[in-house]
């Protein structure tokens, strides 16, 4: 078995792109886009996993986005999407600087959850060992749900 990659949809592609691109770092590697369907397939692949991802089309994150404007709920449900990250203080800062709320702060040095536009949950793991617990992540309390 071969995992090849995750969908989830979303309502605001543009927003998406935005959070998964802008914030996460990840990369564009394909689109498809369905006039008789009425929907928009687009692939990402985290920067490591690039080459892999378009000699593979896998590992990838799919967004799919239906035309008809649902505005989709339950992304708790969904459960969350993982990524192991350089230094999870400084995403986690970058989030909070694009106004992000982080629900479960990386008080530990090692992991982080917080929400993309479409409310799924997504969680940060630190590579290799944990940071030194610091400020303000010791104290900041943890919010909503993740």
């Amino acid at each position: 078995m071969k995992y090849l990659h995750t969908m989830v949809r979303v309502h605001d592609l543009d927003a998406s792109l935005a959070f998964y691109c802008d914030l996460l770092g990840m990369v564009e590697t394909d689109r498809y886009e369905s006039e008789q369907g009425q929907f928009t397939l687009v692939y990402l692949a985290a920067a490591e996993d690039l080459e892999q991802a378009k000699a593979e089309r896998a590992p990838v994150l799919e967004l799919t986005y239906n035309w008809d404007g649902e505005v989709y709920q339950g992304g708790r449900n969904f459960g969350h999407l993982a990524f192991e990250v350089e230094d999870v203080y400084a995403l986690c800062q970058k989030a909070l600087d694009k106004g992000i709320t982080i629900n479960v702060p990386p008080r530990d040095g090692h992991m982080a959850f917080f929400r993309s536009p479409d409310n799924i949950s997504i969680e940060l793991l630190q590579r290799g060992e944990s940071l030194p617990a610091a400020e303000p992540w010791l104290s900041m309390p943890t919010q909503g749900e993740w």
